[in-house]
Order: C-alpha cells, then sequence, then structure tokens
C-alpha cells in the first residue's frame, strides 16, 4: 500500500476522484449506449420505412410508370434500380451480419408487411470520383437499369451503404441502395465535453471541501508539534465548525493544565531548593568545627553531594519551562570553548567535521546539554571523540568515549531521571542519574533527541540531533 497517500487529504481527494472518475465513465458508457441504439434504431426506421413505401408505390404502378417513378425516387441516400431478375453480389460486399443491418432487416420486413422475399447485402462507401463523363455515365446506368457502384453514388466516404433487393408482386426486382447516416457511428463531442467539466468542477469543489475539513486537523497536528518545544505557546483559535471548536478548546485546556502544573512542581523545588541551602550552609559551617580531619572531609563531602543533587533536580525542572529567546548560535565557537575549559583540567577531546551555518536556539541551554553528555563521557570513558555532520534538514553531533559501554537493555533506562547503573548513591561512581536526563530534555525542547549506542568499533557514543527545519 505503498503507492497510496499518507495524509488524510491525499487519501480523502484520491477516494473522491476515483469515485467520481468510475461514475463518470459509466455513466459516459450508458449514455454512448444509449445515444448509438436509438440513432441507430430511428436511422434504420426511417430508411427502412421509405423503402417499404417505394415498394408499395411501384406494385401499383405499371412497367413504364415505374421506370419513371424509380428515376425521379433515385437520390441519395436512397438510390432505386429496377431490374427483372436479382443482382449478384458486387466484390466488396457482405450478408449483412452488424448490429445494423441487422437492425434494419427487421425493421424493413415489418414495414412491409408481408413474408415477399427480400435479399440485403451491405458494403462501404467509397470516395466519390470525379472524372470526365461522370454524369454521362450516371445517366446511361440509370436508362439502361444498371446498378451504379458505390463510387458514383456519391455517398459520403466511410458511409454504411444496405443494398436491398425486394421481388415486386409482378416477379421482377427492384433494388435500394440506402445509406444510413454517417452521423449514427460518430462519437458526442458535446456529451464528452459536458462530462469533461462536471469532472473537472466537482473535482475542484471536492478538494477546496476535503482542504476544509482536513486543516483543522492540519493546525491541530502541527499545535501538538510545537507544544512539545514551547509550553508557552498562544493558545489555539477556538473557531470553525462544532467538532473543531471543540477539539481547540480541549487542546487548549490540556495546553493551561500542563502549563499550571509544571508551574507549581518548579516552583515547589525552587522553594525546596531554597529552604535547603539554610540548612546545608549552617551544617557546613558546624562542620568546619570539628577537630576529626577525617570525619570533616566525609562530612562536606556529603554535603556537597546533597548541594548538587538539589540544584541538579532544580535545573531538570526547570529544562521544562525553557524561555530563553532564540538566537543564532556558533556551534564550533561553542564546542572549541568547551574543548578549551576541559583540556585545562586534564580531560582529552577532539572535534573533527564543521558546521555550514549557526544554528537558532537557546545558548545557555544548548551548552548545559552539551556539557552534560561531555562530562558523561570524559568520567567514564577517559576521552571524548566529538564528530559533526551537518546537513540542510539536521545538525548531528557525535560524542563517543574510549569507555566500556552499556548494555543494550539499558541505553534508555539511563535516561530516567535518578537512574543509575550501580546501586548505590555515591557520586564518584554514579552521580545523581540526571545529567543526561537533562541533556534529552533540552535537546527535545528545541525539537531534537538525544541517543545512546554502542559504537562498533568499542566505547559509546551519544547522538544529538538537532532538526535545521526549525530554525
Amino acid at each position: 500500500m505503498r503507492w497510496l497517500p499518507q495524509s488524510l487529504f491525499g487519501r480523502l481527494a484520491l477516494i473522491l476522484f476515483g469515485g467520481l472518475l468510475v461514475a463518470q465513465l459509466l455513466s459516459a458508457i450508458i449514455n454512448f449506449a444509449e445515444r448509438d441504439r436509438m440513432i441507430l434504431r430511428a436511422s434504420g426506421m426511417q430508411s427502412a420505412q421509405r423503402v417499404a413505401d417505394v415498394v408499395k408505390l411501384l406494385d401499383s404502378l405499371s412497367a413504364a410508370e415505374r421506370q419513371r417513378i424509380a428515376g425521379i425516387l433515385s437520390v441519395p441516400p436512397l438510390v432505386v434500380t429496377l431490374s427483372p431478375t436479382p443482382q449478384t453480389q458486387r466484390d466488396g460486399e457482405t450478408e449483412p451480419d452488424s448490429a445494423r443491418a441487422l437492425m434494419f432487416s427487421a425493421v424493413l420486413r415489418a414495414a412491409l408487411g408481408d413474408d415477399r422475399e427480400i435479399r440485403i447485402s451491405q458494403n462501404e462507401a467509397a470516395v466519390a470520383a470525379w472524372r470526365p463523363g461522370y454524369f454521362r455515365e450516371r445517366r446511361a446506368a440509370r436508362e439502361e437499369g444498371r446498378v451504379l457502384p458505390p463510387e458514383m453514388q456519391r455517398f459520403p466516404p466511410g458511409s454504411l451503404i444496405f443494398q436491398t433487393q425486394i421481388r415486386l408482386a409482378d416477379g421482377s426486382w427492384v433494388q435500394f441502395n440506402a445509406r444510413i447516416p454517417q452521423e449514427a457511428a460518430s462519437l458526442p463531442w458535446r456529451l464528452l465535453l459536458t462530462l469533461v467539466v462536471l469532472l473537472v468542477a466537482v473535482s475542484l469543489l471536492s478538494l477546496l471541501a476535503v482542504r476544509w475539513v482536513t486543516r483543522p486537523l492540519h493546525v491541530l497536528a502541527s499545535a501538538a508539534d510545537e507544544l512539545g518545544r514551547d509550553i508557552h505557546r498562544p493558545p489555539l483559535p477556538e473557531q470553525g465548525p462544532l467538532e473543531v471548536r471543540r477539539a481547540a478548546h480541549a487542546f487548549n485546556t490540556m495546553q493551561s493544565r500542563l502549563v499550571r502544573y509544571i508551574e507549581d512542581r518548579t516552583r515547589i523545588l525552587a522553594a525546596m531548593s531554597h529552604d535547603l541551602k539554610t540548612p546545608i550552609t549552617r551544617l557546613r559551617l558546624r562542620a568546619e568545627l570539628m577537630e576529626d580531619e577525617d570525619l570533616r572531609q566525609r562530612f562536606e563531602k556529603d554535603l556537597l553531594e546533597m548541594e548538587a543533587m538539589v540544584s541538579q533536580t532544580l535545573d531538570f525542572m526547570r529544562g521544562l519551562d525553557s524561555r530563553e529567546p532564540q538566537q543564532p548560535i556558533d556551534i564550533m565557537a561553542l564546542l572549541e570553548s568547551l574543548q578549551a575549559d576541559n583540556e585545562e583540567m586534564g580531560r582529552a577531546m577532539s572535534i573533527t567535521g564543521r558546521t555550514t551555518a549557526p544554528f537558532i536556539g537557546s545558548p545557555q541551554f544548548l551548552k548545559r546539554c552539551l556539557t552534560n553528555l561531555l562530562d558523561n563521557a570524559l568520567t567514564y570513558g577517559k576521552r571524548a571523540l566529538i564528530g559533526i555532520e551537518d546537513g540542510p534538514a539536521e545538525l548531528l553531533i557525535r560524542i563517543r568515549d574510549e569507555g566500556p559501554g552499556l548494555p543494550e537493555a539499558e541505553l534508555e533506562k539511563v535516561f530516567e531521571p535518578f537512574y543509575r547503573l550501580e546501586s548505590s548513591r555515591n557520586r564518584a561512581t554514579g552521580g545523581t542519574g540526571l545529567g543526561l536526563s537533562i541533556a534529552r530534555n533540552i535537546a527535545q525542547a528545541m525539537g531534537g533527541d538525544v541517543r545512546l549506542r554502542n559504537h562498533p568499533d568499542g566505547g559509546l557514543e551519544a547522538l544529538l540531533s538537532l532538526p535545521r527545519v526549525h530554525a
């Protein structure tokens, strides 16, 4: 089913257009068949009735009078010729096997109303040959009672001629060359044009109707996609049909509830962080008064871990409520500054590849995302190898370490808040478990994502993808 359109608009348009096209084709077939049947019947009845009237007239006349009347009546498209005996078939003449010939024969027999002998053949009219002596030959053939060949009868090319021989009451024969009008087989161009105009008009109206129906769904999908990057986006306009207004109202209600929930949770954690700083500070001051140096260092280490956990938890929550203005970011300058900072601390980093244009985003949050990914690589892999792949639709930053990697089942779990592979809560081994969660939250807020994979050459590789289309 890959050939089917993927959008709702495309599928509805395909169904409407396909159904309309099939209906028009069936209608055209029915109209053509009925039109041909009626025209053939009308033309056949007209010619057959005229032949029958001429036969009845000739039956009532004397032999001399018949010849004069036959000459008068012999005018195309009905040529009348008297003969004492029936004529044999000429070249090109065939038995009546077409539907039109059989219909003509049936109508003629019904018009005559008796069982006299009738012989019918058919022939295609040739192009009239205008040559010297044409009229003289026609007059001589008429005087001698000979049948004119089709090329002498001035019938239009392609016409179907029925050569009908009928025995008169006194035993003599009369032959009629009757032409079925050419219009009986021609295409009804006006009907075709009408069907085409109707097809185009209804197709355009159908496309407009489908677009009108599906546009609110497109707007709703775009709003839902944008909501993931900006929770404070403007609400949807609640207008249009009843179902669209209800969907927009439900979406706006959901957005307002999410905003209140995130703001309430951020305020609570901010208050908790602020309230915890005071007792932590008091505890640090009291630790300074301890005489046991080893106990004091362990006590201060625990206090530092508590303070880091509170700060990172607050950062994690604030990552869902980013309102930093978007601006162009020089990714190369940002990475080179991070490289310089880490090399001053004795950490090894290398950068390959370059960006082709600035990235539009939040500088502070992007820096925090990259810092967390680099810290994760340098803490567990000793060295960070950064690769940049820039394209028109996506900026991809690969950060690979030289560590042991992760089990495949843990590659997604490490993004869960406070999740660590170590069972202990020691920052020296497992940290707080928020670094990767914060990095992914920031990337997703900018329309991208962070994924982890075990590199085929060893080590763990973090892939930060940032879409250019949202720039």
